[in-house]
């Protein structure tokens, strides 16, 4: 599949997650406060990547879109809330998420806690929620979302993110596995709870997990890249914001043409799990492997 067409087909399937995502919590009595902040965020844009994910691992083996769209809407609002807690100032203290300000700079820390509260609770509703698959499928994919943003995976990659600040002597072992945590975890979990969900095998779903978890790493090595080399405006959140808080990335450590090889390498990690698949949703994964690389190159 080409760069464009490979595009197209995530802009199609993104669009329908925003859809969705539009009406996902009206079905709540949520005071209308908490509803404004929690939806300031969710609708905030970007492209979707992780449900899109999720319905595409599950439509490689036959489940409808329609099936899994209430999951993968509770797969983004995991991520919106990370992203919330995330720029608090108690943590990264940032101003901007996606070209707007951050959700603490409109409705207040206190708002944006509980905005992010909500959102992470209100997923596992969702998740819970969806009909015509076996109930001990969905029981695996919600028991296997949560481990991924509990604090062995996406929690505690942030803690561990918070406690490397400032430090010299972080390798890149601890990078890798605190990154393969923060944010390799949720991008994993995406692919697996979409096979899941579908009845693949084991074989297949150690298949679609190898291919999130290298993926991740390709993800956040060009997300280290663009943080350094790359355009506030482009990026909608402020570039070189890693470096002035001491953080050690991937440019830190190896350099900046090392970070690039690295990513490469990754991304073709990725690409090789899917070699026993056909048809157009392989052929997708395989092209967003090198998307997710070429943004940063």
């Amino acid at each position: 599949m080409s760069a464009e067409a490979m595009k197209q087909l995530l802009a199609e399937r993104a669009a329908l997650v925003e859809t969705a995502l539009r009406t996902c919590l009206h079905d709540a009595d949520i005071p209308a406060p908490l509803l404004q902040a929690m939806e300031y965020s969710l609708h905030a844009g970007g492209k979707r990547l992780r449900p899109v994910l999720c319905l595409t691992a599950a439509s490689l083996f036959g489940l409808d879109a329609a099936v899994v769209m209430p999951f993968a809407c509770g797969i983004e609002c995991i991520h919106t809330y990370s992203l919330i807690h995330d720029d608090l100032p108690a943590m990264d203290n940032d101003d901007l998420r996606r070209g707007k300000p951050t959700n603490h700079k409109v409705f207040g820390e206190a708002m944006a806690i509980l905005a992010g509260d909500g959102l992470l609770t209100e997923a596992f509703r969702r998740m819970a929620g969806v009909q015509g698959v076996a109930p001990g499928r969905v029981l695996q994919a919600v028991a296997a979302m949560a481990a991924a943003a509990g604090a062995a995976g996406m929690v505690g990659g942030q803690a561990l993110d918070m406690g490397y600040e400032k430090r010299t002597d972080i390798t890149l072992p601890m990078l890798r596995d605190m990154h393969a945590r923060k944010t390799g975890a949720l991008i994993q979990a995406s692919c697996l709870c979409g096979a899941l969900l579908a009845g693949a095998d084991e074989a297949d779903q150690a298949r679609l997990a190898g291919y999130g978890a290298a993926l991740g790493v390709a993800f956040q090595i060009a997300d280290d890249i663009l943080d350094e080399v790359g355009d506030t405006a482009v990026m909608g959140k402020a570039a070189g914001s890693d470096r002035e808080r001491g953080k050690t990335t991937y440019v830190s450590l190896v350099g900046l043409e090392k970070s690039r090889e690295l990513a490469c390498q990754a991304a073709d990690e990725a690409a090789a799990q899917l070699h026993s698949w056909q048809g157009r949703d392989a052929a997708f994964l395989t092209a967003l492997c090198r998307y997710v690389v070429d943004r940063a190159c």
